[in-house]
């Protein structure tokens, strides 16, 4: 039974998925600002096109 206790790997899902989320979250945070300015940029190209077509 002990044995069996060692070799299950029920709970690696779970791991991974944090692990994931940690390394996504950290990448968010080193590089913060470029992707403000990306999103800040998407969003006055789309507001852009947008007044000419109702324009």
């Amino acid at each position: 039974m002990l044995r069996k206790f060692f070799f299950e790997e029920d709970g690696m899902g779970v791991v991974e998925v944090i692990l994931i989320m940690v390394v996504l979250i950290a990448m968010v945070a080193i590089f913060r600002e470029q992707i403000k300015d990306l999103v800040d940029n998407i969003w006055k190209s789309i507001n852009k096109s947008a007044k000419k077509i109702y324009s």
